[in-house]
């Protein structure tokens, strides 16, 4: 591929929402070109550290992870997507032809898709990384029902309304669910702080911070940690839940697409433009809410559907 090649539409990102668009877009006879990389993470997002997928419509066995966006990818390059497993550095939305640059490739494009995705933050606490998916997880809603976690208990890590959101879900499946906090008050809605509370399977921890993880191949116990007597002691624990917060993949724009007051790109909720023309965002890098593989795909088809109409109108 040229230093200079322009072509119809370029996909930046690989997860659900990315390899959507690239399905719709290739059978559109887009000549889609989709840069896997980006600073964020691994070719096939956060579902390449998801061990089981429940969830997903057309897998009643459920399906791992790795093996659902690998099924995607060769869906999309069956229908011709050219994929480029580089790492984006930057963009250029000011000028036309959009530009997208990475390391020995300048490639110019009419229409751009960002499905860059959101980062789940994570406590760099000891255990957290060797059990991740082992018991360890930033999604209840995506892992909460799995049978590792029905009738034990479980701890939510966080003092927001995702948090308490998060750990009002759990209930329906773990024994016991503990909301770790390092404050004396939630930071939640009133709304959401009233149903915590009165929850008889949910249990505040005040003024408390998980420390460590520790489990045998899945997650076995926890130890928290006062965070004003500095006291520690050990709970047993089959699961562990971060709810604090996700960050979109949006550093590399350096600021050329508009962003809501969350850091997410603000699209059109009504469809997948953007305040630039010609310029198109699917799947988490814009959605706050759901966050879900189902939700991303769905907004992945709406964005190449978008491309492709501006694109003609545009011609």
């Amino acid at each position: 591929m040229s230093f200079m090649d322009q072509h119809k539409l370029i996909i930046i990102g690989s997860g659900p929402a990315a390899y959507t668009a690239a399905i719709y877009a290739a059978r559109a006879e887009l000549q889609p070109i989709v840069f896997e990389g980006f600073y964020a993470g691994p070719s096939g997002g956060q579902l390449m550290t998801t061990t089981d997928v429940e969830n997903y419509p057309g897998f009643p066995k459920g399906v791992s992870g790795p093996e659902l966006m690998m099924a995607f990818r060769e869906q999309a390059q069956r229908f011709g997507t050219v994929f480029l497993q580089q790492d984006v550095d930057s963009v250029d939305l000011v000028k036309r032809p959009f530009s997208v640059h990475s390391k020995g490739n300048l490639l110019e494009t009419k229409a751009l898709i960002i499905a860059t995705g959101a980062t789940a933050k994570r406590l760099e606490v000891p255990g957290a990384e060797e059990l991740w998916q082992k018991g360890v997880t930033a999604c209840a809603v995506c892992d909460g029902a799995a049978p590792i976690f029905r009738n034990k208990d479980l701890f939510v890590v966080g003092g927001g309304d995702t948090a308490i959101e998060e750990a009002l879900f759990l209930t329906k499946f773990g024994k016991k669910v503990f909301l770790v906090h390092r404050r004396g008050e939630l930071r939640a809605s009133k709304i959401m702080q009233e149903r915590a509370l009165s929850h008889p399977k949910l249990e505040v921890l005040w003024h408390h911070v998980l420390a460590k993880i520790e489990g045998n191949d899945i997650v076995q116990s926890v130890t928290l940690e006062h965070v004003k007597t500095k006291e520690r002691h050990v709970r047993d624990a089959s699961g562990v839940f971060f709810a604090i917060g996700h960050e979109p993949n949006t550093k590399f724009l350096q600021g050329q697409v508009a962003l809501d007051d969350h850091g997410y790109i603000a699209a059109d909720p009504a469809s997948s433009r953007t305040n630039i023309e010609g310029v198109f965002a699917a799947g988490d890098v814009r959605d706050r809410v759901y966050r879900q593989a189902v939700t991303a795909a769905g907004s992945g088809c709406m964005a190449a559907l978008d491309a492709e109409r501006w694109l003609s109108e545009h011609s």
